[in-house]
């Protein structure tokens, strides 16, 4: 990968997608979207799209397609950021291969959930990266994409094999355009990391349609989010996976708390999070249900289900999250109702 240039694609424009590609952009990084929803896209050809943080409001000009308008592209990406839901990874890895560059080009795995394996099956894992991401996004209109957190690291670059190479670190000072970046060396153990906050949260929001820090603030699903989480962390340690700390959490705290141990030190730093998780801030399944969408209840807390599985480890609040959000379907909408079966499994 050339170090003095980068054509940059992200495939996936959606909220996160948007804010990172507006935010490269703004920057002066050559960076092309590309997405299915057509508003979206002829919104941004029209007019710009417009990136909105707690700080900050600008206007960038990333190139947008139609993912139709591919087949028009001649000259090849150096990076491609994969940045759609986990259920569209494969078919988008396999698209994203015929406009990377053959001798130097990179996928990065910019999704939520574990899908290194699943695209390096298809690209290979000589050109595969990850990347965690813990900023908060949103795309409610076309056209504007919102940043609406205020965590100071947003995001964690890595390969897949721990290796300390010249293009993750090139990539990691990329992304310093965004927002704070580090460099890891053990993608797997941060992916599982990310994982328990998005299995504390995401199909909690989806559910009963709370915010992101409704759900850290509010007794009975923080509470839920605690058992949630504490089952990941039981999961991942039966793989020999090392966690680490996340927006301020020790995946050992939780573990402890959903025991009944030091209960209040763990929801205190949950309410801190809350703050910094801004009052517009809703995860990205609680997005999804806003819009009728299916959502990635299978490759978040389902997958930790069948994770535990595979290990003997029981993980019934999860199990029961999954079993709810597959009982009301594609297009359900949310209630504070839809949690009660789930507060009912902490007595």
């Amino acid at each position: 990968m050339p170090s003095t240039y980068k054509r940059i694609g992200i495939i996936g424009a959606g909220a996160v997608g948007s804010v990172v590609g507006g935010s490269l952009s703004h920057a002066g990084h050559e960076v092309t979207l590309v997405d299915q929803w057509p508003e979206h896209i002829e919104t941004i050809k029209k007019k710009g799209l417009v990136v909105e943080t707690q700080t900050e409001r600008f206007v960038s000009h990333p190139t947008a397609l139609h993912i139709h308008e591919l087949q028009y592209v001649s000259q090849q990406f150096d990076v491609v950021f994969i940045a759609v839901k986990s259920y569209d990874t494969e078919w988008v890895t396999t698209l994203s291969l015929r406009y990377l560059h053959p001798d130097h080009g990179i996928i990065v795995d910019f999704q939520n959930g574990i899908n290194d394996e699943r695209v390096a099956e298809i690209a290979g894992k000589n050109i595969s990266l990850g990347c965690i991401i813990t900023i908060g996004a949103a795309l409610y209109e076309p056209g504007v994409a919102l940043r609406t957190d205020t965590n100071a690291l947003a995001f964690k670059i890595g390969e897949q094999n721990g290796s300390d190479t010249t293009r993750s670190r090139e990539l990691v000072q990329i992304m310093q355009s965004v927002a704070e970046t580090e460099f890891t060396d053990d993608l797997w153990g941060e992916r599982w990391s990310k994982l328990m906050i998005n299995c504390m949260t995401n199909a909690l929001s989806g559910i009963s349609g709370y915010g992101t820090a409704d759900v850290r603030v509010m007794t009975e699903p923080r509470r839920v989010g605690i058992q949630l989480g504490a089952e990941v962390v039981r999961v991942a340690k039966a793989y020999g996976h090392k966690l680490h700390p996340v927006l301020g959490l020790s995946p050992e705290a939780i573990v402890e708390a959903a025991e009944g141990q030091n209960i209040e030190e763990v929801e205190s730093i949950l309410m801190e999070s809350a703050r910094n998780a801004g009052s517009a801030g809703r995860p990205s399944m609680g997005q999804d249900v806003l819009k009728g969408r299916r959502t990635e209840i299978d490759f978040l807390n389902g997958y930790v289900s069948k994770m535990g599985r595979e290990k003997k480890i029981p993980t019934p609040f999860n199990d029961h999250i999954v079993s709810i959000v597959h009982s009301l379907g594609i297009g359900f909408k949310s209630s504070p109702s839809n949690l009660k079966s789930l507060v009912d499994l902490l007595s």
